[in-house]
Protein backbone atom coordinates (compact mmCIF):
# COMPACT_ATOMS: atom_id res chain seq x y z
CA UNK A 1 0.00 0.00 0.00
CA UNK A 2 1.42 3.26 -0.96
CA UNK A 3 2.15 5.94 1.81
CA UNK A 4 1.53 9.63 1.02
CA UNK A 5 3.02 13.01 2.06
CA UNK A 6 0.86 15.81 2.06
CA UNK A 7 1.92 19.59 2.98
CA UNK A 8 -1.05 21.16 4.33
CA UNK A 9 -2.45 24.79 5.47
CA UNK A 10 -5.29 25.78 7.59
CA UNK A 11 -6.71 28.18 10.19
CA UNK A 12 -6.75 27.10 13.48
CA UNK A 13 -9.08 29.56 14.98
CA UNK A 14 -11.99 27.10 15.26
CA UNK A 15 -10.25 24.12 15.89
CA UNK A 16 -9.25 22.50 19.46
CA UNK A 17 -5.92 21.42 17.39
CA UNK A 18 -3.86 19.37 15.57
CA UNK A 19 -5.03 15.82 17.41
CA UNK A 20 -7.86 14.23 17.73
CA UNK A 21 -10.07 15.16 20.57
CA UNK A 22 -12.88 13.95 22.78
CA UNK A 23 -14.37 17.50 22.90
CA UNK A 24 -13.80 19.64 20.11
CA UNK A 25 -13.10 19.26 16.37
CA UNK A 26 -9.55 18.67 15.62
CA UNK A 27 -7.97 18.81 11.91
CA UNK A 28 -6.37 15.43 12.21
CA UNK A 29 -10.23 13.25 12.14
CA UNK A 30 -11.41 16.13 9.17
CA UNK A 31 -8.21 14.74 7.22
CA UNK A 32 -8.71 10.52 8.36
CA UNK A 33 -12.93 11.36 7.78
CA UNK A 34 -12.72 12.26 4.12
CA UNK A 35 -9.57 10.31 3.06
CA UNK A 36 -11.78 6.87 4.73
CA UNK A 37 -14.47 8.27 1.63
CA UNK A 38 -11.80 7.31 -1.11
CA UNK A 39 -11.89 3.47 -0.28
CA UNK A 40 -15.00 3.19 1.86
CA UNK A 41 -14.00 3.39 4.90
CA UNK A 42 -14.87 5.12 7.55
CA UNK A 43 -11.36 7.09 8.27
CA UNK A 44 -8.09 6.44 7.49
CA UNK A 45 -4.64 7.10 9.95
CA UNK A 46 -2.87 10.56 9.40
CA UNK A 47 -0.06 11.48 11.34
CA UNK A 48 1.56 15.18 11.15
CA UNK A 49 4.73 16.29 12.08
CA UNK A 50 3.83 18.74 14.44
CA UNK A 51 0.56 18.63 17.06
CA UNK A 52 -0.28 22.08 16.97
CA UNK A 53 -2.67 23.55 20.00
CA UNK A 54 -6.21 25.18 19.31
CA UNK A 55 -6.29 28.22 17.78
CA UNK A 56 -2.80 27.63 16.22
CA UNK A 57 -2.24 28.30 12.36
CA UNK A 58 -0.07 25.81 10.01
CA UNK A 59 1.09 27.24 6.32
CA UNK A 60 3.42 24.19 6.15
CA UNK A 61 2.10 21.48 8.21
CA UNK A 62 3.34 18.15 6.94
CA UNK A 63 1.41 14.36 7.85
CA UNK A 64 1.52 11.54 6.04
CA UNK A 65 -0.83 8.03 5.62
CA UNK A 66 -1.15 4.99 3.74
CA UNK A 67 -4.20 4.92 0.73
CA UNK A 68 -4.74 2.08 -1.63
CA UNK A 69 -5.94 4.07 -4.57
CA UNK A 70 -5.72 4.44 -8.53
CA UNK A 71 -5.47 8.23 -8.17
CA UNK A 72 -2.20 10.23 -8.80
CA UNK A 73 -1.51 12.83 -6.61
CA UNK A 74 -2.40 15.22 -8.32
CA UNK A 75 -5.67 14.30 -8.54
CA UNK A 76 -5.51 12.59 -5.12
CA UNK A 77 -5.04 16.43 -3.93
CA UNK A 78 -7.73 17.96 -6.10
CA UNK A 79 -9.70 15.09 -4.99
CA UNK A 80 -8.97 16.14 -1.35
CA UNK A 81 -9.56 19.74 -1.69
CA UNK A 82 -12.64 19.44 -2.72
CA UNK A 83 -13.97 17.83 0.38
CA UNK A 84 -11.67 19.66 2.35
CA UNK A 85 -13.87 22.59 4.66
CA UNK A 86 -12.39 26.28 3.69
CA UNK A 87 -10.12 26.63 6.50
CA UNK A 88 -7.74 23.49 5.19
CA UNK A 89 -6.38 23.17 2.25
CA UNK A 90 -3.42 20.81 0.65
CA UNK A 91 -1.11 22.68 -1.02
CA UNK A 92 1.36 19.58 -1.78
CA UNK A 93 0.97 15.62 -1.74
CA UNK A 94 4.19 13.36 -2.87
CA UNK A 95 4.24 9.30 -2.84
CA UNK A 96 7.20 8.55 -0.36
CA UNK A 97 8.98 5.43 1.00
CA UNK A 98 7.15 3.01 3.71
CA UNK A 99 9.74 4.24 6.05
CA UNK A 100 8.96 8.34 6.00
CA UNK A 101 7.76 9.03 9.13
CA UNK A 102 5.92 12.84 9.37
CA UNK A 103 7.13 13.40 12.46
CA UNK A 104 10.03 11.22 13.33
CA UNK A 105 11.93 11.74 9.90
CA UNK A 106 11.51 15.76 10.38
CA UNK A 107 15.41 17.51 10.83
CA UNK A 108 13.94 20.85 11.43
CA UNK A 109 10.80 22.87 11.94
CA UNK A 110 9.73 26.95 11.59
CA UNK A 111 7.93 28.53 13.75
CA UNK A 112 6.30 32.10 13.15
CA UNK A 113 4.97 34.41 15.84
CA UNK A 114 2.87 37.44 14.77
CA UNK A 115 2.31 40.17 16.91
CA UNK A 116 0.32 43.26 15.66
CA UNK A 117 0.91 46.69 16.48
CA UNK A 118 -1.74 48.16 14.35
CA UNK A 119 -5.53 48.99 14.63
CA UNK A 120 -6.88 46.43 11.49
CA UNK A 121 -9.17 43.99 12.98
CA UNK A 122 -8.94 41.58 10.28
CA UNK A 123 -5.65 40.29 12.36
CA UNK A 124 -7.19 39.71 15.46
CA UNK A 125 -7.16 35.70 14.44
CA UNK A 126 -3.61 35.40 13.29
CA UNK A 127 -2.13 38.05 15.44
CA UNK A 128 -1.24 39.47 19.16
CA UNK A 129 -2.44 42.64 19.37
CA UNK A 130 0.03 44.55 21.74
CA UNK A 131 1.58 48.75 21.48
CA UNK A 132 4.63 49.22 19.75
CA UNK A 133 7.42 47.19 20.81
CA UNK A 134 11.09 47.53 20.62
CA UNK A 135 12.84 45.15 18.09
CA UNK A 136 16.59 45.79 18.88
CA UNK A 137 15.23 44.20 22.71
CA UNK A 138 13.67 41.55 21.47
CA UNK A 139 16.74 40.52 19.00
CA UNK A 140 18.71 41.02 21.96
CA UNK A 141 17.31 38.44 23.81
CA UNK A 142 16.76 35.92 21.26
CA UNK A 143 20.55 35.84 20.47
CA UNK A 144 20.56 33.59 23.95
CA UNK A 145 18.36 30.99 22.11
CA UNK A 146 20.36 29.69 19.67
CA UNK A 147 22.75 26.55 19.86
CA UNK A 148 21.76 23.24 21.94
CA UNK A 149 19.88 24.05 25.37
CA UNK A 150 18.05 22.78 27.55
CA UNK A 151 14.33 24.45 27.41
CA UNK A 152 12.82 22.70 30.00
CA UNK A 153 11.98 26.45 31.79
CA UNK A 154 9.89 27.07 28.59
CA UNK A 155 8.07 24.36 28.30
CA UNK A 156 4.71 22.82 29.64
CA UNK A 157 5.69 20.20 31.44
CA UNK A 158 4.92 16.41 32.39
CA UNK A 159 6.74 13.48 33.63
CA UNK A 160 6.87 12.02 30.56
CA UNK A 161 9.36 14.12 29.05
CA UNK A 162 12.85 12.65 28.81
CA UNK A 163 14.96 15.11 26.75
CA UNK A 164 14.09 18.85 26.82
CA UNK A 165 17.54 19.59 24.55
CA UNK A 166 16.37 21.62 21.17
CA UNK A 167 18.99 22.78 18.96
CA UNK A 168 17.96 26.37 17.16
CA UNK A 169 19.78 27.40 14.17
CA UNK A 170 17.75 30.40 13.77
CA UNK A 171 16.11 33.09 16.40
CA UNK A 172 15.30 36.52 15.08
CA UNK A 173 12.58 39.45 15.27
CA UNK A 174 11.57 41.10 12.03
CA UNK A 175 9.31 44.18 11.72
CA UNK A 176 6.84 44.24 8.21
CA UNK A 177 4.70 47.85 8.74
CA UNK A 178 2.77 47.36 11.62
CA UNK A 179 3.45 43.68 12.09
CA UNK A 180 6.57 41.89 14.47
CA UNK A 181 7.41 38.58 13.33
CA UNK A 182 9.50 36.24 15.58
CA UNK A 183 10.98 33.50 13.68
CA UNK A 184 12.93 30.43 14.89
CA UNK A 185 13.87 27.43 13.57
CA UNK A 186 15.00 24.06 15.47
CA UNK A 187 15.56 20.40 15.20
CA UNK A 188 12.25 20.26 17.50
CA UNK A 189 9.77 22.37 19.92
CA UNK A 190 9.00 21.24 23.37
CA UNK A 191 4.98 21.92 24.22
CA UNK A 192 3.98 25.55 24.06
CA UNK A 193 7.59 26.10 23.95
CA UNK A 194 7.15 28.77 21.36
CA UNK A 195 4.43 30.70 23.30
CA UNK A 196 6.31 31.06 26.32
CA UNK A 197 9.57 32.00 24.49
CA UNK A 198 7.67 34.93 22.43
CA UNK A 199 5.39 35.86 25.24
CA UNK A 200 8.46 36.11 27.67
CA UNK A 201 10.53 37.73 25.36
CA UNK A 202 7.58 40.45 24.85
CA UNK A 203 7.79 40.95 28.63
CA UNK A 204 11.10 41.41 29.12
CA UNK A 205 10.88 44.51 26.15
CA UNK A 206 8.14 45.50 28.15
CA UNK A 207 9.96 46.05 31.22
CA UNK A 208 7.97 43.60 33.15
CA UNK A 209 10.88 41.01 33.23
CA UNK A 210 14.24 41.14 33.07
CA UNK A 211 16.37 40.22 30.94
CA UNK A 212 18.66 38.61 33.49
CA UNK A 213 16.15 36.28 34.82
CA UNK A 214 15.78 35.04 31.22
CA UNK A 215 18.72 33.94 30.38
CA UNK A 216 19.17 32.28 34.30
CA UNK A 217 16.00 29.86 32.90
CA UNK A 218 18.76 28.87 29.66
CA UNK A 219 21.28 28.43 32.23
CA UNK A 220 19.31 26.70 35.15
CA UNK A 221 16.65 24.81 33.64
CA UNK A 222 13.41 24.47 35.88
CA UNK A 223 10.12 22.77 35.24
CA UNK A 224 6.74 24.81 36.19
CA UNK A 225 8.19 27.79 36.32
CA UNK A 226 5.80 30.66 35.99
CA UNK A 227 6.09 33.05 32.88
CA UNK A 228 4.61 34.91 30.49
CA UNK A 229 2.65 33.04 27.30
CA UNK A 230 1.54 34.12 23.98
CA UNK A 231 -1.49 33.87 23.00
CA UNK A 232 -2.08 30.66 20.50
CA UNK A 233 -3.65 32.84 17.63
CA UNK A 234 -0.59 34.34 16.77
CA UNK A 235 1.44 31.38 16.17
CA UNK A 236 2.21 29.34 12.85
CA UNK A 237 3.58 26.23 11.62
CA UNK A 238 5.21 27.59 8.97
CA UNK A 239 7.75 24.92 7.39
CA UNK A 240 8.77 21.32 8.23
CA UNK A 241 12.08 19.74 6.46
CA UNK A 242 13.34 16.39 5.64
CA UNK A 243 16.95 15.41 4.53
CA UNK A 244 14.96 12.77 1.97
Amino acid sequence: MPRFKIAIQYDGTRYCGWQTQQNGLAIQPVLEKLLGSFNGKSSIKITGAGRTDSGVHALGQVAHFDLKTDLDTCTLMRAMNAKCPEDITIVDCDVVSPEFHARFSAVRRTYRYQCYTGTNPLYKNQSWFLPELDIDTLNSISKNLLGTRDFLSFSKWNKQMNNTECDISQSAWTKENNMVIFTVIGNRFLHHMVRYLTGTMVAVAQNKYSEKDFIQLLSNPQKNVTLYKAPAEGLFLEKVEYDQ
